[in-house]
């Protein structure tokens, strides 16, 4: 069965779609050939921005590799346990796309995708099917890891693990490819994991492209809020009833083109932060139902990608784009840019380290350029502050080059730095379906 990718992660032709219209072009209805010379340019300018001078090889030490592993179908989402009993545990996401069996026609594989420029309109392409699964491993005291268990699904786009007491088992969210958000309940003994619930938050038609707990700084005995992106363009907040169980409480219209991202602000959860393809971040009160945003920022080059809010800093934002660029927003200021980061590839996440003692360096999945940590120069409690008025107030500290296709899903462990070999972290890759383990 040849391998498709999922449709939010067509990122080079997602990419060109952002700048035709950042640019002013069109997609449909103009010359084929016109079309195409501008997409073989923005390819080339594409493919060429790894090689900027920021990540130069000689300022940087790279990642060694520690284990591998290969994941069958396509992976794009690694989270580990924040849980002090499961610290060792984290899971992987899976995303393959399947075409049924009436259809025999032949996907694209990536290289033949972006040689062509374009994808088929979604009224030609065949009736296929999204399948996905969980995995669940544990890590070994010399960082090799095995497999605990495998939880098949619909295709996976995002998961979250909820923040709670100690004294409560851990909750993971997973975002689907049919509407779904399912919450599964991880025995910290037996180290099995059990689905405890599926909430519906659009028909089975539409993708849940991410989600955020809104308890990441004040873990519960409960659950937290859940804010879910969909591919409908809109966003819906899941509030905690009855016990252990979450509803969707209110949903809206947020964007026009697909929101790859919503995030909490984890220092004031009645506001989220969400970010699309329309080339626009947006804020919103939750308390206000979505009647009108708090503020959009329409000054990105291509779509935005990924939001985080900085768990140890106070109005601190990361946001990522498919421009290649990470900028940190002071949440007071969310219209100018406090700094921008060339990471050399399009940003599809953004995670801060989730020590305080490393609160500087932020890890980065940079797609067609590997994974990074970018070490930023944070020295006040301030934002506005915190970021001296030099050219470039950060330096890539490390990357991590091993992995032969788009880079998508990574997450530090919570289990903190060992000597000078640094913390853990788990990196997947979509084309190849690799995982690895390598400390930075």
């Amino acid at each position: 069965m040849t391998v498709h990718p999922p449709l939010h992660l067509v990122a080079t032709d997602k990419l060109i779609q952002a700048l035709f219209r950042r640019s002013g072009a069109k997609t449909a209805g103009a010359s084929c050939h016109a079309n195409n010379a501008i997409r073989h340019k923005i390819l080339i300018r594409f493919k060429r921005c790894s090689c900027s001078a920021h990540l130069s090889l000689e300022l940087l030490q790279l990642a060694t590799r520690m284990s591998g592993y290969d994941t069958i179908w396509p992976a794009d989402s690694a989270e580990f346990c924040p849980h002090p009993d499961a610290l060792e545990v984290f899971v992987v996401g899976t995303y393959k796309l399947e075409q049924t069996p009436q259809s025999d026609e032949q996907v694209p594989s990536e290289a033949e995708a972006e040689d062509a420029g374009d994808t088929p309109p979604p009224e030609a392409r065949k009736p296929q099917k999204r399948r996905g699964k969980c995995l669940m491993f544990c890590v070994q005291d010399n960082d090799t890891f095995d497999l605990l268990q495998e939880t098949e699904l619909p295709a996976i786009l995002d998961m979250k693990w909820c923040h709670r007491v100690d004294d409560v088992t851990p909750i993971l969210g997973i975002a689907d490819s049919e509407g779904h958000i399912t919450l599964h309940e991880l025995d910290t003994r037996e180290r099995r994991m059990q689905q405890i619930q599926s909430i519906a938050c659009a028909a089975t038609d539409t993708l849940c492209l991410s989600l955020d707990w809104s308890n990441r700084r004040s873990p519960t005995s409960g659950l937290g809020n859940l804010i879910v992106s969909l591919s409908n363009g809109s966003l819906s907040v899941l509030n905690p009833e009855n016990g252990r169980g979450l509803a969707v409480a209110d949903s809206w219209h947020a964007h026009d083109y697909e929101p790859w991202i919503a995030a909490w602000d984890y220092w004031n959860t009645n506001v989220v932060y969400s970010g699309g393809d329309d080339l626009k971040m947006k804020g919103w009160d939750v308390r206000q139902g979505g009647s009108s945003p708090l503020f959009v920022n329409k000054r990105f080059e291509a779509g935005v990608t990924t939001i985080q809010s900085h768990p140890h800093l106070e109005h601190l934002l990361a946001v990522g784009s498919y421009d290649n660029t990470v900028r940190l927003f002071d949440t007071r200021k969310p219209l100018v840019p406090l700094t921008q980061v060339d990471v050399g590839g399009g940003a599809w996440r953004v995670k801060w380290h989730p020590s305080p003692t490393r609160r500087n360096d932020l890890l980065v999945a940079c797609m067609h350029d590997g994974f990074k940590v970018v070490r930023l120069d944070l020295n006040g409690e301030n934002p506005s502050s915190t970021l001296p008025s030099s050219e470039q107030p950060w330096e890539v500290i490390k990357r991590f080059d091993k992995h032969e296709s788009l880079a998508y899903g990574v997450d530090w462990s919570v289990a903190g730095d060992i000597g000078d070999d640094g913390t853990l972290v788990a990196s997947c890759s979509f084309y190849d379906h690799t995982l690895y383990l390598w400390r930075a």
